[in-house]
């Protein structure tokens, strides 16, 4: 098995939103905002080459959306899906498959792609993973969630007759299985990894940064964050037990990052890059 980080750039999203009921006196340590109150995020996904499997984790924003929608994210940098895959001797129709952690359009909006006035699956050869539970949820929005599940990016995979549903109990492949968490949306799957004897656990939104890992720094947009903040408890003391290393889809810095016990409770232990392990 081989892991490869794909960064595919940055997008800014307003801090407050970002770190919730935390002072910006405290967050803005770690994540600074611009004069417009914006934070810088990465975009930056996971592949997995397994044998006859060459998985991606996630597909960022896309560039299929109008520059009004764009407009209100400030897109930057020059790391595509594409040129990142050819970084690696890889191209989109060599992915076999797509996780999608969940719906929202930052993580799921490079699924599709635009021809000419169709929308179509953009990894063409590949089978795209979510879970039906989740799904329903996107199909079907609350209000507080309806402008991140946007119908372009989800109903033409279920057309192509590519989707492919998992169950909560059931493993991607021999070496990734699946967790769920039930804060940030309805079932974000978190692939969990085994790789040279470790254990990856891909965050998703679970943990956007490092400067959200006390608990209570949890993101406005979780539609339940008192659930956020007991699954993170649950998770956090799991971690670090089990000595997991965490992959980060939204840190502007750090791709990967292991947590530690203290006396303030668990913290940040130290960062490092997918190649480092």
């Amino acid at each position: 098995m081989k892991l490869y980080t794909i960064d595919t750039g940055f997008f800014k999203l307003d801090g407050g939103a970002m770190f919730g009921v935390v002072p910006k006196s405290i967050w803005q340590k770690t994540n600074p905002a611009d004069e417009r109150n914006l934070c810088t995020w990465a975009t930056r996904l996971l592949l997995i080459e397994d044998g006859k499997q060459l998985t991606l984790i996630d597909t960022a924003l896309g560039n299929k959306q109008e520059d009004k929608f764009f407009g209100h994210y400030f897109r930057h940098g020059d790391a595509t899906i594409d040129n990142s895959l050819a970084k690696y001797g890889f191209h989109r129709d060599d992915i076999t498959d797509v996780i999608l952690t969940h719906l929202h359009f930052d993580h799921c909006g490079g699924a599709v792609e635009r021809a000419g006035d169709r929308f179509i699956p953009a990894f063409k050869n590949a089978k795209f993973w979510s879970n039906e539970k989740h799904w329903n949820w996107a199909l079907n929005p609350n209000p507080r969630e309806k402008a991140s599940f946007l119908k372009e990016n989800i109903v033409p995979i279920q057309e192509s007759g590519q989707l492919n549903f998992l169950k909560e109990e059931e493993d991607f492949s021999q070496n990734i299985s699946i967790r769920y968490a039930f804060g940030h949306t309805e079932a974000m799957m978190l692939p969990q990894i085994t790789y040279k004897g470790k254990t990856i656990l891909y965050m998703a939104d679970l943990l956007p940064s490092v400067g959200h890992i006390p608990l209570p720094y949890v993101m406005s947009y979780d539609v339940r964050p008192l659930t956020t903040m007991k699954e993170r408890q649950f998770f956090w003391e799991e971690i670090v037990e089990k000595e997991y290393i965490l992959f980060l889809e939204h840190d502007p810095l750090h791709a990967c990052c292991t947590l530690q016990q203290t006396e303030k409770g668990i913290r940040l232990k130290e960062t490092f890059s997918l190649t480092d392990i």
